[in-house]
């Protein structure tokens, strides 16, 4: 009994420097209890400061209150800096900025190859990193089975000629015949319709087959020399076109819910900060990094200038429309790490906690869920004086509630 009372005290005298001296009253008070007294009116004035009132009366009508609920005077407000904001529905807005890395886009990347076996005879696209024009000469090879094969033709067209002259129809088809499969031998290794109308007017077959890139793009890799051997099928360039490129971007595990396909994505780089680059999300990875607990984002940006080179780190930012959603300003909720609480002004100096359930945080204010509706003024400076005195309260409450019951035994 005696030891209760010893703590209310020492409770009640730490307090005395928030309350402007009622601590030592209480603490009087607490004194008394220990040993029979009644209570003083001191004590009931405190009583009615919200530790054990359960309701207040406000413009005649009674106003329920809950646990924790404290009374502050207007000077002491205006002494400890208490602010007020309001609960409000508004536009949020989130912006996620995270780095990226520009790399190639996959569907842009082509090989060339060849379809016809022969040797290198001229080179004409000879070191990595040329810019290739879709059409623009590579090679030529020579290739004996190339020379036969325009031979052929030549033949096949030169007894078209014959056959038709024929007064057998099947004859006459079959010169046509001859000469169609000669040129689609021709046309199959890739021997373009300006190569075979040339042939045809020179009626000369010609010792070497110039190679023509069928795309656009900078070479990656050249895997062919002048003189080498090459055989069909042989990979000779690896081209890049970077008129669009992709940038990957690490993103949060906690952000994963916010980004959708198609989202606008901006980039901005170290090395031309006044200009801005525009792209969109097209792929989220399934997986996350174990480590850095990030999931990878590709990002889809036309780069018709090729000033996002592959390999360059940039800055991104993603904005996140969420719409129109209840909002509190960030100052008014106090996180204990097991749960979340505002204070509520209930007017006439009384300040009631309210547990509060959030969503997203976008920039100073916090989505509310649940706890809060639109209008409610809430403490966003200060309250975690409030808080304080909140949770003395409660504990005062308690062990006189516990002296209470020891008397009564």
């Amino acid at each position: 009994m005696k030891t209760s009372a010893r703590i209310s005290l020492l409770i009640m005298l730490a307090f005395t420097v928030f309350t402007g001296g009622k601590g030592s009253e209480v603490g009087a008070q607490a004194g008394h209890e220990g040993h029979g007294a009644p209570q003083t009116k001191k004590s009931q004035d405190l009583d009615m400061e919200g530790l054990t009132m359960d309701s207040l009366q406000k413009e005649g009508k009674m106003v329920e209150l809950s646990p924790g609920t404290v009374n502050i005077s207007p000077e002491r407000q205006q002494l400890i800096g208490v602010k007020i904001g309001t609960v409000e529905r508004r536009r949020l807005e989130k912006l996620i900025r995270t780095t990226g890395r520009v790399d190639y886009d996959e569907k842009r990347l082509v090989t060339i190859s060849t379809k016809i076996g022969g040797w290198v005879e001229d080179l004409y696209v000879d070191f990595t990193g040329a810019y290739v024009k879709k059409g623009q000469p590579l090679l030529t090879i020579y290739s004996p089975e190339l020379v036969s094969t325009q031979e052929e033709y030549l033949v096949a067209l030169r007894a078209r000629e014959g056959f038709m002259k024929s007064p057998f129809p099947e004859v006459a088809s079959s010169g046509d015949s001859l000469a169609e499969s000669a040129r689609r031998r021709l046309k199959l290794w890739d021997i373009s319709e300006d190569q075979i109308k040339a042939l045809e007017q020179s009626g000369q077959p010609q010792k070497t087959l110039t190679l023509h890139s069928p795309y656009q793009g900078f070479l990656l890799e050249r895997m062919v020399y002048k003189g080498m051997n090459v055989m069909p099928g042989m990979a000779l360039f690896k081209l890049a076109d970077l008129s669009v490129v992709w940038i990957y971007a690490d993103i949060y595990e906690y952000e994963l819910p916010l980004i959708q396909l198609g989202q606008v994505a901006v980039v901005k780089l170290t090395y031309l900060p006044a200009e801005i680059f525009t792209g969109k999300v097209i792929y989220i990875y399934p997986s996350l990094d174990p480590k850095s607990r990030t999931a990878k984002v590709r990002l889809e940006f036309p780069n018709p200038k090729g000033r996002l080179k592959p390999e360059m780190y940039a800055d991104v930012s993603l904005k996140i429309d969420l719409g129109e959603k209840l909002a509190v300003p960030e100052g008014a909720i106090i996180d204990t790490g097991v749960r979340q609480v505002a204070f509520i002004d209930k007017g006439s100096g009384y300040f009631e906690p309210r547990e509060v359930k959030l969503g997203v945080k976008v920039d100073d204010h916090y989505e509310v869920i649940e706890g809060l509706k639109p209008g409610d003024r809430v403490v966003t400076s200060a309250n975690f004086l409030i808080d304080s005195e909140s949770s003395f309260k409660e504990a005062v409450g308690g062990m006189a509630g516990m002296d209470h019951g020891s008397h009564g035994k």
